[in-house]
């Protein structure tokens, strides 16, 4: 047998064994990074653990007595991005189903480029737009709308631009373009031949859409609306700007609320004690956890998913 066959072989072997390794590596280094982060958060809270103790799962923050109550936070956050999300998700699927099935392909291109153009733009020129015309657009003609139906407790309160509903309208508005962008990536890559197997038998363009289309990119629009729920988790900058930072928690969109992004951003520069800066890693703390937990949900969705 010629050894220069057996030669080519072996290179091609160790090449394998070396991108294998090499792959190993950086996985164990994501996975070590990963640790190290939770470590440090964990180790960073320790002291407000023990200082507070159960109270951190309170209602109340008061640092100046003491107390670091991160409900209102946990509220806050989970209220916000959950209500963008439900908000974002219709209008993102009914965008991408429309740039890829209905739109013209040069209409679509322009459109696709204006939709990851907004994804670009900086959280806080997005928080000053929020700022300086959709809050006053809130206060002046949604919220007194609304206040007409007080006797909801969703509608509740006095007229605020800062608000949770002002918040969540700015977080809608930044997680659109993530979710439609992704999802018309899941959509086109839906093969052809299904849909015109469907056409063939008489569907229309909905029940194509429906039967067929939706199903089958039904993983990759689940990941993107995971995707694009935990940035509006983590968001910061454009939520600080425009909530209204109180630490309360109410049932009304009208009212300021608080997220645990927005404290840390907010107060960390001027804590004042270290069980001060210890309950607001423990915020960190809680933030990275509920984020993780969102990812791992979605990847558990995914995969017991059809499609």
């Amino acid at each position: 047998m010629p050894k220069r066959p057996r030669r080519k072989l072996t290179k091609r072997l160790n090449g394998d064994r070396g991108f294998f390794t090499l792959a190993l590596c950086f996985a164990l280094a994501v996975t070590a990074l990963f640790t190290l982060v939770l470590y440090e958060l964990a180790r960073g809270s320790r002291l407000s653990v023990a200082e507070a103790g159960a109270s951190l799962l309170s209602a109340e923050w008061n640092p100046g007595h003491g107390r670091f109550g991160q409900l209102p936070f946990i509220y806050g956050t989970l209220v916000s991005s959950t209500l963008a999300l439900g908000l974002a998700l219709p209008l993102s699927l009914l965008s991408a189903v429309f740039l890829v099935e209905m739109c013209p392909r040069g209409i679509a291109d322009l459109l696709s480029s204006v939709i990851e153009l907004i994804a670009a733009i900086p959280s806080v020129v997005i928080g000053l737009w929020g700022i300086f015309v959709l809050a006053p657009v809130v206060r002046d003609y949604i919220q007194p709308a609304l206040s007409k139906l007080s006797f909801i407790p969703l509608f509740s309160g006095r007229t605020m631009g800062l608000s949770m509903l002002t918040a969540v309208l700015v977080l809608a508005l930044m997680i659109t373009p993530i979710i439609t962008s992704l999802s018309k990536e899941a959509i086109a890559s839906v093969p052809a031949e299904l849909k015109d197997g469907l056409y063939a038998l008489g569907a229309t363009r909905l029940e194509v859409m429906k039967y067929v289309v939706i199903p089958y990119a039904k993983r990759g629009i689940l990941a993107a609306a995971v995707l694009g729920y935990a940035r509006a988790i983590g968001e910061t900058m454009a939520v600080t700007m425009v909530i209204g930072n109180t630490p309360v928690i109410s049932a009304s969109l009208l009212s300021p609320a608080y997220t645990l992004a927005a404290v840390i951003a907010n107060e960390f520069v001027e804590a004042t004690s270290e069980v001060y800066v210890s309950a607001l890693v423990a915020s960190g703390l809680i933030l990275f956890i509920m984020s993780a937990l969102v990812s791992l949900a979605g990847r558990a969705l995914a995969r017991g998913g059809v499609g």
